[in-house]
């Protein structure tokens, strides 16, 4: 066939027929859902193997996101070990500011996970605001921390935390999302907390005993990440540069150089400084509610009664006011 038929400009019977084919192979695609009641809406997002859309649910009246997986793309160990972790998970976890998981429909060839819908992800507010204000970036690290710290609660690590996994309802709440490589904690015969041995994440979010290569506290490491987004927040931008390895590690093992501008009260960098540390002298989720900074945010819980929401025990060793500089 010559280049002359190749681009020849389709017909509109044509276009018309393309365009007939597709969305026979996209109901094919979703009949299933639609079968359960959900209407398939809009494209929000797709990875290699996976892909997410808006749906309306029928039955419960209110938008979801439908994460898709298709088992031909899907590496296997991710079909056979990360997924049914994944499911396991999500499925016991219920708080005001982790992504609610409603269902899983399973066929032949794809996996239908059914969430709550988020509005935006916090990585693109950064973007569009270059910075976020501190008692908007408070709020949502205050949100965060109650979020992983009923994980942890549970004996649940997150171990993927970056911003591209935050997201923001229209109320401008901030939601924990993405628990593709959450895990339970595996304990010893003591009740001891096993080191974990598997690298997951992003290099810019990870401490420095993962980049080492080090067995890790997989709590004390998501301490680490929720830094690492709260210093992009204030300041828009990464903590260290992740364009080479060797350098991200020197740095990660530094003290933190904070910018000129924007301008972030002494306080914040304080509470940023006594989570960038060594992991046992890291600041333990627990006892982010003795830091003068992060208490000033309490009021902003969307939860009824805190109370309620249990929080893994202080650390008798944690670290005290570091004072910040620059």
């Amino acid at each position: 066939m010559s280049n002359g038929e190749d681009n020849r400009v389709k017909t509109p019977a044509e276009t018309i027929s393309v365009s007939s084919a597709k969305s026979r192979v996209l109901h094919k695609r979703f009949a299933v859902l639609e079968s359960q009641g959900f209407v398939v809406g809009k494209f929000l997002g797709q990875g290699s193997y996976a892909c997410v859309r808006a749906a309306y649910d029928v039955n419960r009246k209110h938008e979801v996101a439908v994460k898709i997986i298709s088992k031909r793309k899907a590496p296997e160990d991710y079909l056979v070990k990360f997924l049914p972790r994944e499911i396991d998970v999500i499925k016991v976890l219920k708080h005001p500011y982790l992504i609610q998981f409603f269902q899983v429909i399973e066929t032949t060839t794809r996996f239908f996970l059914v969430m709550e819908c988020g509005h935006v992800d916090l990585l693109d507010v950064i973007r569009s605001r270059k910075a976020i204000e501190e008692d908007t970036a408070g709020k949502w690290f205050y949100q965060m921390s109650q979020g992983i710290g009923y994980m942890h609660s549970k004996g649940i690590v997150h171990r993927d935390l970056k911003c591209e996994n935050l997201l923001l309802d229209k109320y401008e709440n901030l939601k924990v999302t993405d628990f593709g490589f959450a895990k339970r904690l595996v304990k010893g015969k003591l009740g001891e907390i096993k080191p974990s041995e598997t690298y997951c994440g992003s290099y810019a979010y990870a401490p420095p005993e993962i980049l080492k290569g080090s067995p890790y506290d997989p709590m004390i490491a998501d301490v680490w990440s929720m830094g690492v987004v709260l210093f992009t927040m204030v300041y828009g931008r990464l903590p260290f540069d992740d364009s080479n390895h060797k350098k991200l590690l020197k740095q990660t093992q530094q003290k933190v150089i904070f910018p000129g501008k924007p301008v972030v009260s002494q306080e914040c960098r304080i509470i940023i400084l006594k989570i960038f540390v060594k992991f046992n002298d890291r600041m333990p989720i627990a006892n982010f509610r003795y830091d003068k900074w992060f208490k000033r945010f309490a009021p902003y819980s969307a939860d009824k009664d805190e109370s309620k929401i249990a929080l893994p025990p202080i650390r008798s060793d944690s670290p005290g006011a570091i004072v910040a500089s620059g």
